[in-house]
């Protein structure tokens, strides 16, 4: 049967659609808080010359890297700021170097200060977790007058709250919008090969007034961790994602993609996912 596979219902099936929902909501997560990051973009930053916007200069902190700390870093990383987290989570601190979640592992608040003083005068992205507990980093930086630029509401909880300052932003991930269009695709085999096809084509999709769906797209697979490699998440207008389906779709029949891709649409409260298989090949062919 043309395009026959591993049959849906598999122990195989299961396992890898377990974790995909994982990754897919630890990237949902991070692509809110980064939209949010973006408006304050939009709003401070100039890009003389068509240059790209980003938050590079910022400091963001992130708190526990917990589930919602990493998703927090990750969008940091993607937006161009400077990140700080904490955690005495021996565990978590290993997984969080091994996916690249962060850049830098440091044992107290004045190596993650000096790390993060060089990489905002240079306003380049850096992700610093101390191996600390988060309340007592976040004591030690109340007592040495250090303010982060951006803070974290999440359920009306604030991310660190005794570091506020007047100057300080709150960022809450964005919500998409009825008029916006979900998307999400993946692939299981061989992703080094087919991912940046599939980014390719999605970037043709996107105008050239969708900024922040581009640079999220272009930094993201670098910053997601490596079970991220194969999955992708993008808000972005419904003419942009239907036009994006269609072309896997497309490029699927034609024997261009090698490999079965899942995609995902949502739009205007309906889900649309499918998985799209390339066409058997006879063995005796050719």
């Amino acid at each position: 049967m043309p395009g026959s596979g591993t049959r849906r219902g598999s122990q195989q099936d299961s396992t890898q659609e377990a974790a995909r929902s994982g990754v897919l909501d630890l990237l949902a997560r991070a692509e809110g808080f980064y939209c949010s990051l973006m408006q304050h973009a939009s709003a401070a930053t100039s890009a003389p010359g068509g240059a790209e916007l980003g938050l590079g200069g910022r400091l963001v902190y992130a708190g526990e890297l917990d589930a919602l700390g990493r998703a927090l870093v990750l969008a940091g990383n993607v937006a161009g700021t400077a990140t700080l987290t904490a955690t005495a989570d021996a565990t978590a601190q290993k997984q969080a170097i091994r996916d690249g979640v962060v850049d830098f592992l440091v044992t107290s608040l004045d190596e993650a200060l000096r790390i993060l003083k060089n990489e905002i005068r240079k306003c380049e992205p850096v992700a610093v977790c101390v191996g600390a507990s988060a309340a007592a980093v976040e004591r030690e930086m109340v007592a040495r007058g250090v303010q982060p630029d951006l803070l974290a509401e999440v359920d009306g909880e604030l991310r660190g709250a005794a570091l506020v300052s007047p100057d300080a932003r709150k960022i809450a991930a964005a919500p998409v919008m009825p008029e916006e269009a979900w998307l999400a695709w993946s692939v299981t085999e061989m992703t080094a090969l087919w991912m940046p096809k599939l980014d390719a084509m999605a970037l043709v999709c996107l105008s050239e007034q969708e900024q922040t769906a581009r640079r999220w797209l272009r930094h993201a697979p670098r910053y997601g961790s490596r079970l991220a490699r194969g999955v992708r998440v993008l808000r972005c207008r419904p003419q942009a994602a239907q036009a994006f389906v269609e072309r896997v779709r497309e490029a699927v029949s034609r024997g261009e993609l090698g490999a079965p891709v899942w995609t995902s649409l949502r739009l205007g409260g309906e889900l649309f996912a499918i998985e799209w298989k390339p066409l058997a090949v006879p063995e005796n062919a050719g």
